[in-house]
């Protein structure tokens, strides 16, 4: 189809045209952003902590009066937890888990070498040690959690200390390549700068509980040592369908065993509640994220689409002139449809400039990281794709306009 006849006609529209041009590039800019903002909170929800996540809850009790034997309250109190029926497995632990915001966490090294590297720079950086998650808990800590053990072995009774600081730990894969790269992790002893921690068990996956933007968030360990005299965060492992059930007899069963404890009943959660509580202002984020994005599309598709109608209306009379001089229906229709190609493809050029200097905006206020370029073309094809759905409809009406208008007086 020539141009010719398209571009003039858009001369006499200038300021339509001109409006339609820049609602196009705008939404460009915004949803390319938007969907990149989008996915990037997607991909932050969607983590993988490395637990059973929907077999377990959590009972936090403090204790009110000091108790005189810790240790032997913890044994009394998992032997009550675990004889509910349902259970199948039961831990106590310092009130840290992933992605519960209680943040535990000590500098580590490979060796003493690195160590004296880390205090001579006065920072962990280029020195090869390094700050993971520590997590700790009575026996039975992997099974109970269900994590994943790739090497080695769990904590046996033998690696309790009765006095004094455990001397072995399991630790996550991404912190055996982060502390020993290219080489094998399981049996080396790391230090924390008052002694050496041998690594006995490696698990694939167990996150921060505060997730950070470092890219170290599987850098976690876990030590053979329970909670304090003060209290501990009681996690069960039980079916999916039985967490609920199993949460109030827990409390109850604690209760029963020493009344002299403080047990929150809001404070009882499955740990599906407990991630969706981390999560929750990125999920709200992502609603409304979505939203805008689509009430974009939405008045920009409008916007084209009543546009259209509108110059149908105008130029009736023309199009019954040109019906009559021989010009098809698919021949109307793909003037429509060509003449809203190109308003949008001078959108989309401006767009693509603007959406590059709103990421840049985004990236020096927000911290945002840079857009992917792929964006750019894939967002130019759902604009394009957009336009001609669009203009669809009335490009069809218009194609329906019999000759016999160019008959009828102005």
């Amino acid at each position: 189809m020539p141009l010719q006849p398209i571009l003039a006609s858009l001369r006499h529209h200038k300021l339509t045209a001109t409006l339609l041009t820049l609602q196009v590039a705008i939404t460009l800019a915004i949803v390319c952003n938007v969907v990149y903002m989008i996915a990037s909170r997607v991909e932050r929800i969607s983590v993988s902590t490395g637990l059973a996540e929907d077999e377990l809850s959590t009972v936090p009790s403090r204790n009110i009066d000091k108790v005189g034997n810790p240790d032997a309250q913890l044994v009394v109190d998992l032997a009550a937890l675990r004889a509910i029926p349902g259970v199948r497995a039961a831990v106590a632990v310092s009130y840290s888990m992933p992605l519960n915001r209680n943040e535990w966490s000590q500098g580590i090294c490979p060796d003493k070498q690195a160590l004296d590297r880390a205090i001579q720079r006065n920072s962990l950086e280029g020195s090869g040690c390094v700050e993971p998650s520590v997590y700790d808990g009575t026996l039975g800590l992997i099974d109970t959690w269900g994590l994943d053990l790739v090497e080695g072995r769990g904590f046996t009774p033998d690696d309790y200390p009765a006095h004094g600081k455990p001397v072995v730990a399991i630790i996550t894969r991404a912190l055996a390549q982060r502390l020993y790269p290219g080489q094998r992790a399981l049996g080396q002893s790391m230090y924390d700068g008052d002694r050496f921690i041998r690594v006995v068990g490696i698990v694939k996956r167990l996150v921060r509980p505060d997730l950070r933007a470092d890219g170290s968030n599987d850098e976690s360990m876990l030590l053979p040592q329970p909670p304090d005299s003060g209290g501990a965060l009681y996690v069960l492992r039980s079916a999916p369908q039985d967490r609920q059930r199993v949460l109030a007899q827990a409390s109850a069963a604690l209760m029963r065993v020493n009344p002299q404890r403080l047990i929150k009943p809001e404070r009882l959660r499955t740990y599906s509640e407990i991630r969706a509580s981390y999560f929750q202002r990125d999920t709200t984020m992502i609603g409304l994220l979505i939203a805008s994005a689509l009430g974009l599309l939405f008045v920009t598709a409008l916007g084209i689409a009543g546009l259209a109608n509108f110059w149908v209306q105008q130029r009736t009379r023309t199009i019954g002139i040109r019906r009559a001089i021989g010009a098809t229906r698919a021949d109307i229709r793909c003037y429509f449809q060509a003449e809203n190609f190109l308003i949008v493809s001078a959108g989309v050029l401006l767009g693509v400039l603007l959406a590059v200097g709103l990421n840049l905006l985004l990236m020096s206020r927000y911290e945002l990281p840079r857009l992917p370029l792929w964006y750019l073309p894939v967002g130019a094809l759902a604009l394009w794709a957009l336009g001609q759905l669009s203009v669809l409809a009335p490009a069809l009406r218009a194609s329906r306009v019999p000759p016999v208008v160019a008959t009828r007086s102005v």
